[in-house]
């Protein structure tokens, strides 16, 4: 029997976004698997869950045992479904299944029921200040292969914008919601009208808009036929999706804040969304991705896993080989890595002419160069698009 020998905890910043990646080393000299944990937000209480709270349960255990510890891990604690300890969790299970497809000299994907396909289509962020830098930043992605991207101006809710604050507001990231959807309206019939219908285009609310503007949103959307609209609401207002679905067309995108379970079967079994947008680490890594698979392509659900810088190349990885084994497969977000990250991650994901290939190096397939990785470390400062605020300084959803 192969054993667990011992769990670390690396944290590493190679493109100044906090990652934190889980190493098991076991028995077996020189075998070891990696996983993500990445809460980039709340990295040092991941870090410390793991440590503290998991490490010393993880001792001596098989690693075979991929379900019984992952089930035993969630309820060991008793309170369960939350951020910190399901990424802790994720990068076990992660390093886990990495050191099951080196024990059996197969790519990850193998082990879950082999290629559906042989690659899998990548969607971009173009951002922009305005509609025309927009445009050609779109069109430069085109260039390089790129058939589905992400259009935003301003980010998240736009930036920019003139808005008559109250005396003596707070500091915040602040935006007008009905500035944003005019915003956004313009820019989409402005994209159509130069680019034409040959390329997918995307777009991300993220959650800042009212429950009602945004089933007029998506309504007003229709005539741009987006591939989907992604995170019109937040997680406390899903009910608000069966309006969405009554009144417009327009293919919906949710799941990337989601943690627990109940949180995402009612818009699954009511087939209220078209893409299922989990952060694969956020719900406890590879073990109940796969069961969500399944019950999505029950549904008619797609998947398009969450995939930003916010993920280390050990989970974009992962998203890789679910993408390619799985039937229901939709799109994957994808993050265009620097050379820093590629050099800590040995075996990073690489995209091809608007496709990801899975890597065929057996588990996963990425590796850490763990002294380079200290040479970029964490900062414990929160990004400032976290404190979003309305006109009038009210907190509002980022």
């Amino acid at each position: 029997m192969i054993t667990i020998r011992d769990v670390k905890t690396i944290l590493t910043a190679p493109e100044g976004i906090n990652l934190v990646i889980v190493k098991i080393e076991t028995s077996e000299p020189g075998l070891y698997g990696l996983g993500c944990a990445t809460f980039t937000q709340r990295y040092l209480t991941v870090h410390s869950a793991i440590e503290e709270y998991l490490k010393p349960f993880l001792i001596g255990k098989d690693v075979q045992r991929i379900e019984d510890i992952w089930q035993t891990s969630m309820v060991s604690g008793y309170w369960r479904n939350g951020p910190v300890l399901n990424n802790a969790i994720s990068g076990v299970d992660m390093a886990l299944w990495d050191i099951k497809g080196k024990l059996a000299n197969m790519p990850l994907y193998q082990l879950l029921g082999g290629k559906c396909r042989e690659a899998a289509p990548v969607y971009i962020h173009a951002d922009g200040r305005t509609k025309e830098e927009v445009r050609e930043n779109v069109r430069s992605y085109m260039e390089e292969g790129y058939r589905y991207i992400r259009c935003q101006m301003g980010l998240y809710g736009g930036k920019e914008q003139k808005m008559i604050k109250p005396d003596n507001a707070l500091d915040g990231a602040y935006y007008d919601p009905k500035v944003y959807m005019r915003d956004v309206i313009s820019l989409f019939d402005y994209l159509r009208s130069i680019l034409g219908s040959e390329i997918e285009l995307l777009h991300d609310v993220h959650e800042r808009l009212a429950p009602i503007d945004a089933v007029r949103f998506a309504k007003l959307l229709e005539p741009y036929n987006l591939f989907f609209l992604e995170d019109a609401l937040p997680p406390e207002q899903i009910e608000w999706f069966k309006t969405i679905r009554q009144h417009s067309t327009t293919p919906i995108a949710m799941g990337e804040l989601f943690n627990n379970p109940n949180e995402y079967i009612p818009l699954i079994k009511d087939r209220l969304i078209d893409f299922i947008r989990i952060h694969v680490s956020q719900i406890g890594g590879i073990t109940p991705a796969k069961k969500l698979i399944s019950l999505c392509e029950s549904f008619g659900i797609r998947t398009a896993w969450h995939g930003p810088g916010d993920l280390s190349p050990v989970g974009h990885a992962a998203n890789v080989h679910l993408d390619i084994s799985s039937i229901n497969f939709g799109i994957q977000e994808m993050n265009k890595f620097n050379d820093a990250i590629q050099e800590v991650f040995p075996g990073t994901p690489k995209v091809i002419n608007g496709y990801v290939y899975p890597n065929e190096k057996p588990g996963i397939g990425v590796d850490i160069d763990e002294e380079l990785a200290k040479k970029y470390p964490c900062t414990n400062e929160l990004p400032t698009w976290t404190l979003a605020r309305l006109p009038d300084g009210t907190s509002s959803r980022p």
